[in-house]
């Protein structure tokens, strides 16, 4: 395991489930049992974002990664109403405010000498989500008291549709695959 490829991708289907496994297709990472680690770049490994995984060994094998993931469904819904929303409203325009929520999921690495750090961050607003990777990965690599000079982020934002569910994900998949059994 030498290299480490950041792949993202989106989806929308009937079920969570199913926007999810899309969302993974997307990525090309949909033929792997994930297995979730923490954040922890080792020191020999290099990252390198991809459009979309490699091939990475037959499927059903077990995959190590770190997952960003961020699904929403038809009854999440964002009232812009709230928060102070002033002026004269009628009817029609009380209900204009109401819409779906976007689902961001966002995945960000740094690297330097030695080990490095990937942070995910999921919400609504792609600034809202770099930002959080931002302070993530400075706040990781000031408390391990590590210099990580070079970092990079990835941002995947799928809009939901009416009555569907919609995932977002991005996902630093470890090396190869390996047999589960």
């Amino acid at each position: 395991m030498n290299t480490i490829h950041v792949a993202g991708g989106v989806g929308v289907a009937d079920t969570a489930m199913a926007s999810y496994d899309a969302a993974l297709a997307d990525a090309n990472l949909h033929n792997y049992n994930l297995v979730a680690v923490s954040s922890v770049v080792p020191a020999e490994a290099t990252v390198e974002a991809v459009a979309e995984a490699p091939p990475l060994g037959p499927a059903g094998n077990r995959l190590t990664v770190v997952e960003a993931r961020r699904t929403i469904g038809p009854d999440d819904e964002v009232d812009f109403r709230e928060g102070g929303r002033s002026g004269a409203e009628d009817a029609e325009s009380k209900r204009a405010p109401r819409r779906h929520p976007d689902a961001v999921a966002g995945l960000g690495w740094a690297t330097g000498p030695g080990p490095g750090l990937f942070y995910e961050v999921t919400g609504e607003d792609p600034a809202d989500v770099r930002e959080g990777i931002d302070a993530g990965l400075d706040a990781g690599s000031d408390l391990r008291d590590w210099d990580l000079p070079d970092r990079e982020t990835r941002v995947e934002t799928v809009a939901a549709e009416p009555d569907r569910y919609a995932t977002a994900v991005v996902i630093a998949a470890y090396g190869e695959s390996e047999p589960i059994l």
